[in-house]
């Protein structure tokens, strides 16, 4: 999650494309090259203590950082829709930042929408230092070209809210206004969020509490949206091992209140590792261990010669929870530079509710 890569998330992609290099190369070291060595960048350590407003600025020693919003809305008849904006930072080599066009630094913007019978994306990049995209801490504004996510008047620190976040594409766009009453979440332990047992590690904060109002366009179709929406926060220098190949990553609004975070790195030698947070309706939190979770993937979907797993079945016995997990659309592929799968999905069992899904490295 050398500076001769590329960026992204959880879900990432692009200077690669910049740089030249191709999939192949990047695969070889984990989903985008992220497991490769960071040598000169800034490293991940335990006991960080998290500062707001300027952690919700960029943090260009890392080597990788992203700001990523998933939304579950219905619109006036209960349809449902996702909508995604993110916007990615990578630094193609370490040291002090550079101005205008030797800036290192590179932005890339993904921007989706989504329904049961249709997917839209749009990609974006910016080269830093010369305006065209960043993020400014205090009012708080990230934006990529003319996709923004702004803060207002009335935006308070430790809950990043309310935001305004707007995106388009040639046949979508959409404009919500996302409010909290709740303050962010740190994720792992107090913010430092393990992804293997070697060291790799991110920061990693979100905001799991967003109420959603707003429109979104399909085919110049407008509607009325309202519903719940996710922020997640995260910056590293490597955060997957080499022999990592990608991750699985749920949201999960759960009905009766709580928050579910999960994720699993999948592991050359099968042992994956998994981690998760249970984010209870007052704002408190319990960290899942590995050993605690089971992620089992179910029905396959083609997708540009992949098989993906789109069903899943999630154990948390100590919780009590056990769930089947299905998407809006099965569909939901993201043709980026870096190709992923990130779309909503509805979840019964146990316990019932909506959240996204995002799968990488297939």
């Amino acid at each position: 999650m050398s500076g001769k890569f590329l960026i992204s998330r959880r879900g990432f992609t692009s200077g690669a494309v910049a740089l030249g290099l191709g999939c192949k190369g990047a695969l070889a070291q984990g989903f985008a090259g992220l497991g490769k060595t960071a040598d000169g960048f800034a490293a991940v350590l335990p006991g960080k203590i998290f500062t707001f407003p300027a952690d919700h600025g960029p943090h260009p020693d890392y080597r990788i950082e992203w700001w990523y919003v998933t939304a579950n809305l219905v619109d006036s008849t209960g349809g449902a829709l996702g909508a995604q904006w993110t916007l990615f930072r990578q630094a193609m080599r370490p040291g002090a930042q550079q101005e205008g066009w030797a800036n290192q630094q590179i932005w890339m913007g993904h921007a989706a929408v989504t329904r049961a019978d249709t997917h839209r994306f749009s990609e974006t990049f910016a080269r830093g230092g010369v305006g065209q995209a960043g993020v400014e801490a205090k009012p708080f504004r990230a934006w990529i070209d003319s996709w923004q996510m702004r803060g207002l008047d009335t935006t308070r620190d430790d809950t990043i809210a309310p935001l305004e976040l707007n995106a388009s594409g040639a046949d979508f766009a959409y404009a919500l206004r996302l409010d909290a009453g709740r303050p962010l979440v740190l994720q792992g332990d107090a913010g430092y969020s393990r992804k293997s047992e070697r060291g790799q590690a991110s920061y990693y904060y979100s905001q799991p509490y967003f109420k959603v109002t707003g429109s979104l366009t399909i085919d110049d179709k407008p509607v009325e949206v309202t519903g719940q929406a996710w922020m997640d926060r995260e910056w590293s220098s490597q955060p997957l091992a080499s022999d990592q190949s990608g991750w699985d990553w749920f949201s999960l609004h759960l009905n009766a209140g709580e928050k579910l975070m999960l994720f699993r790195l999948r592991q050359s030698d099968g042992n994956d590792y998994c981690s998760g947070n249970w984010i209870l309706s007052d704002g408190k939190t319990e960290q899942i261990a590995s050993a605690e979770i089971s992620m089992t993937p179910g029905s396959l979907t083609g997708i540009e010669g992949r098989k993906l797993p789109t069903t899943w079945r999630i154990a948390i016995p100590r919780l009590g929870l056990t769930i089947d997990c299905v998407p809006l659309n099965a569909r939901s592929w993201m043709g980026t530079s870096f190709p992923y799968w990130e779309g909503p999905i509805s979840f019964a069992g146990s316990h019932h509710g909506v959240g996204y899904l995002e799968m990488t490295g297939y």
